[in-house]
């Protein structure tokens, strides 16, 4: 039960300062494109719309903030970390910012547009990104990784439900 009980420790302090960060960037996003509405070399934009200043940087802040309040409210369950819980949560939501970059990038090249799903990829990039990212501070156990991206797929299509009702996203994905 023990095993159990660190699991779940273990892989909720990974999963708040990513679910924060992507959550948070989607609220708080603004009008300044992080391209500069630029195209690449190939005619398509870099990015698209849907990336912004005030996004990505309201979503690493908020990521952050996140980390410092359960570092600070928690402090023995975040040292299960073996780090400074706060900085790895950072990391993470800079991660998380730059795999759904890395997602977006990818969906353009493909000439897929903004707002258009593509299975795995609008679900898991940020995860990826920020647990990719966040290997240079700590890491998870091959099991914990799969856990997560198993259950942000399904998280994911509850939080995009969830937004799409409340009108804050257009599509339901």
């Amino acid at each position: 039960m023990e095993q159990l009980a660190l699991f779940i420790l273990r892989i909720s302090l990974m999963a708040i300062p990513l679910y924060v960060c992507n959550g948070l960037a989607l609220v708080f996003g603004g009008r300044k494109h992080i391209d500069f509405g630029r195209k690449f070399f190939d005619g398509k934009p870099i990015l698209g719309e849907g990336k912004t200043f005030k996004g990505t940087f309201a979503g690493i802040f908020f990521a952050g903030i996140a980390s410092l309040a359960i570092s600070t409210a928690f402090p023995q369950a975040t040292e299960i970390m073996g780090t400074n819980y706060m900085f790895y949560g950072t990391v993470l939501g800079i991660g998380a910012v730059l795999g759904d970059f890395a997602g977006s990038f990818a969906k353009r090249r493909l000439g897929i547009e903004r707002g258009k799903s593509v299975l795995w990829l609008d679900q898991l990039d940020f995860v990826a990104g920020g647990l990719a990212l966040g290997l240079i501070i700590a890491m998870p156990t091959p099991l914990e990784a799969l856990f997560l991206l198993a259950f942000t797929m399904i998280a994911h299509v509850l939080g995009n439900t969830i937004a799409f009702s409340a009108r804050m996203k257009k599509v339901p994905w």
